[in-house]
């Protein structure tokens, strides 16, 4: 039997697959943001006008509702990472995780990978869901062309992306709740007033280096390309990149250095 996966990793990734596809909670975090994308896509499709090049986004105002279905979906995915793995800890089930796959470094290679996987599936319904949806009301409206595709890869990549820093908080602090907590009030309240602080002392430029501007960037590909809260896309993809190696492996080091 041929696997994708390292032969000694695959009872570990069928373990944590069968604690993902059995969570209910799970369904709901995925369920969510697809019928959200639909009926966004078909309000946006439905009410906005041509397409016009100059405008924001560059993919037209039908897209708007895509946007909506992407920002959704990387919260779920952040909060899906965090109940995953810290969600262990709230019930006490790690110790038993651990006792039957011994080695940390693949029960933790198995939870980041299953994590991102699922998370890149949600996502991708998501897409498929909103891209119908727009093709259905809006087809004259928006233009599938290299920076529709783009912003489509870029929420993908983004979704797996928040996905791992969803679990590798959940590792680090040991909690569901508090690595929630600190996604959302990062996203929704720490860096907002950052972004409002660095305006008023004229640093606008490290405002780029956060988490939450670099996914803007990553997904909102070719829009708003004169804000200096917004890095480049491809730097973005970088900075995003790095947030999630840097807390996905403090996480790592978290649950091999401490007794659980």
């Amino acid at each position: 039997m041929i696997t994708i996966v390292p032969p000694d990793l695959v009872p570990s990734v069928n373990s944590e697959v069968r604690k993902v596809t059995t969570l209910p909670l799970n369904r709901i975090l995925a369920g969510v943001p697809v019928a959200v994308a639909l009926l966004a896509c078909l309000a946006s499709g439905l009410l906005a006008g041509k397409a016009d090049p100059k405008s924001e986004p560059a993919t037209g105002a039908a897209t708007i509702g895509l946007y909506v279905g992407l920002a959704l979906v990387v919260l779920a995915a952040a909060v899906f990472g965090a109940v995953g793995s810290g969600g262990e800890y709230r019930h006490q089930t790690m110790p038993v995780t651990a006792l039957f796959a011994a080695d940390r470094d693949r029960l933790t290679a198995a939870k980041l990978l299953v994590t991102g996987v699922f998370a890149l599936a949600a996502a991708l319904a998501v897409e498929v869901v909103a891209v119908v949806a727009l093709f259905a009301f809006g087809r004259d409206k928006f233009d599938f062309g290299v920076n529709l595709a783009s912003v489509l890869g870029g929420g993908l990549f983004a979704a797996v992306c928040w996905s791992l820093i969803g679990a590798g908080l959940g590792l680090l602090l040991r909690s569901s709740s508090t690595a929630i907590v600190v996604v959302l009030g990062w996203l929704v309240i720490a860096e907002p007033l950052l972004w409002l602080i660095a305006n008023g002392v004229g640093a606008t430029g490290l405002v780029s280096l956060f988490p939450g501007s670099a996914t803007l960037s990553t997904v909102m590909v070719g829009s708003y390309e004169d804000n200096d809260f917004l890095a480049p896309t491809p730097a973005a993809v970088v900075v995003l990149l790095l947030w999630t190696i840097g807390i996905g492996a403090a996480g790592w080091w978290n649950l091999r250095r401490l007794d659980l």
